[in-house]
């Protein structure tokens, strides 16, 4: 059904990016990358170490790097990191697919991230929940930009997410194709 094309999916941290783009990788036959790890790879380090030592600009510029690269592939599913939409860079990275954002809540958001706070630079905080609705008020348009967007409950399984996600890409590229039929 997407002949190859990626899907990127953006969101907050803690919105389930790789949980639910396993998922979908798995139900596609597509592989999975999660551009994290792959950044924790290319430095040598933990991201709470690259921010500590070299600082978040040296982080996203690691960031783009990677995003270049993988883009690069396709029959992909991608999971990235929450602040990848910061850099208009990086989108025509993403616009090279299928963008998806994964919408929760902040309240819900802030349930999932508090018991990791340690290993969330951006949460080393005295106020880590007014932070997460920062980082999100600071981000929402840029997400808004996304080809397609899905807001989650908080009583949906990632396994729910994923299916009703890709409904939703079934139904955009019927219209699409539609679209172009004469």
């Amino acid at each position: 059904m997407l002949n190859g094309t990626n899907i990127f999916l953006i969101g907050m941290m803690g919105a389930g990016k790789s949980t639910v783009g396993k998922t979908i990788a798995q139900k596609i036959s597509y592989n999975f990358v999660d551009t994290d790890p792959l950044i924790e790879k290319c430095a040598g380090k933990s991201i709470s170490d690259i921010f500590a030592d070299d600082g978040e600009e040296s982080f996203r510029n690691l960031e783009q790097q990677v995003l270049s690269q993988v883009s690069a592939y396709t029959r992909l599913v991608v999971a990235t990191g929450g602040g990848i939409v910061l850099r208009s860079l990086n989108w025509s990275h993403l616009h090279d697919g299928i963008v998806v954002w994964i919408d929760v809540p902040v309240e819900i958001l802030y349930d999932r991230l508090k018991t990791e706070s340690d290993h969330r630079p951006l949460l080393q905080t005295e106020n880590p929940l007014q932070r997460v609705r920062d980082l999100y008020d600071q981000r929402r348009d840029r997400y808004a930009q996304a080809d397609l967007s899905i807001v989650v409950n908080a009583n949906e399984t990632p396994t729910q997410v994923s299916d009703r996600l890709l409904e939703m890409l079934q139904t955009r590229i019927e219209l699409d194709r539609l679209k172009k039929e004469p």
